[in-house]
């Protein structure tokens, strides 16, 4: 790639991961201010997306827990007739072993760029937090110099009699999470997401409400007229809290009434979603899994076009994966007309425990372009 179109405000220029989910180790040297994964299925793909999502969020529970949940990874405790549904921290863990030295690495290749996820024990605990649990292990997150314990739930105990006692034992549980939220953790990064299905109604609404009246709402018509070309003449939401559903709507030239954009098909609305989000997203991340769905192959170098010219204008970082050789054509040709913005392509190989990354570069993008080199 030319060196002039490096570019320095990239938050993860590269990025290694280790131990996390169905990842033992995975190194990619060189990241985009725009990146397609492509690669078959299964192959680890959206679990690449989930690194970046952690790493983005400095490992705060919250984002911790809802990717365990997505995926059903939870556990379940009882206090009499009370069930308590809790993310299955140990699920993070590759081969889900928490046994010896296991921990989980993300982030640049820079060491003091990296979150680490590991395990930690009773006296550390007490150290980090001011409550000693006999016997206790659970994890704690660490980045750059804040060391935090995770909001695991732990056996409450009490003094009695000058002695400490369990006053459940293995029934009731108390979370520690106002000593994570107390700890001046580093800013999280912005991290968007969609796919791989479309955005709901309430979505569209709640992202257009979010930079509406703002800079960044004349920078999400723009990318939208990178779709509907010069017949895009405004966006609005209409509808409050006590009538129909508000709704997204679009006044397309020649067209003598708002159109709501639900109705222009699946393609229009993923078009309009990643326009939208990219919006949302400015100097953060955007994470977009199963790129090409909805998205018709003609209109890919299109929607390629839109993402990188919106994420560049917008600081944005995108991460996407695919499986759609029209997708990465389409990729392809956006990355060479794009000249200014940098974009990789980047295919995810696995064979059993072992992935590796393999990288294109610009010729080889050139002559993905051209359709003569298969990239899936």
């Amino acid at each position: 790639m030319s060196q002039k179109r490096l570019d320095d405000r990239l938050h993860l220029p590269n990025l290694s991961i280790k131990g996390f989910r169905g990842i033992k180790e995975l190194s990619i040297e060189r990241l985009g201010r725009v990146t397609l994964l492509a690669g078959k299925n299964s192959v680890g793909k959206t679990t690449v997306l989930d690194a970046v999502r952690a790493y983005a969020a400095r490992g705060h529970h919250d984002v911790l827990s809802a990717l365990l949940k997505n995926r059903r990874e939870i556990s379940t405790t009882t206090e009499g007739n009370k069930r308590t549904r809790v993310a299955d921290f140990v699920a993070l863990f590759y081969g889900r072993d928490v046994s010896g030295i296991a921990s989980i690495l993300i982030g640049s290749k820079s060491s003091t760029g990296q979150l680490q996820i590991k395990r930690v024990f009773s006296e550390e605990i007490q150290s980090l937090t001011g409550i000693y649990v006999r016997d206790y292990q659970g994890f704690k997150v660490v980045f750059q110099d804040t060391e935090l314990v995770l909001p695991w739930l732990i056996p409450i105990q009490e003094s009695a009699a000058a002695r400490t006692v369990e006053r459940y034992r293995n029934s009731a549980y108390r979370y520690i999470e106002d000593f994570f939220h107390e700890a001046k953790l580093p800013p999280r990064i912005g991290c968007g997401s969609l796919g791989p299905g479309l955005l709901s109604n309430q979505a569209f609404v709640r992202y257009w409400e979010a930079i509406a009246l703002t800079d960044d709402e004349e920078r999400a018509v723009q990318a939208l007229r990178l779709i509907f070309d010069s017949d895009l003449e405004r966006v609005a939401v209409l509808g409050d809290n006590e009538g129909p559903p508000r709704r997204v709507v679009v006044k397309l030239r020649g067209q003598p009434r708002p159109v709501p954009l639900n109705s222009l098909g699946d393609g229009a609305l993923h078009l309009s979603g990643t326009a939208l989000a990219l919006a949302n997203s400015r100097d953060g991340f955007l994470l977009i899994d199963e790129a090409e769905n909805g998205i018709h192959h003609s209109m890919q170098p299109d929607f390629w076009r839109m993402v990188f010219k919106t994420a560049h204008a917008n600081n944005v970082q995108v991460i996407a994966t695919t499986h759609s050789f029209d997708c990465v054509r389409g990729f392809a040709q956006a990355a060479v007309e794009c000249e200014e913005v940098e974009g990789a392509l980047v295919r995810i190989e696995r064979k059993d425990e072992e992935m590796w990354a393999v990288e294109y570069s610009e010729s080889d993008l050139k002559t993905a372009a051209e359709q003569r080199i298969e990239v899936r």
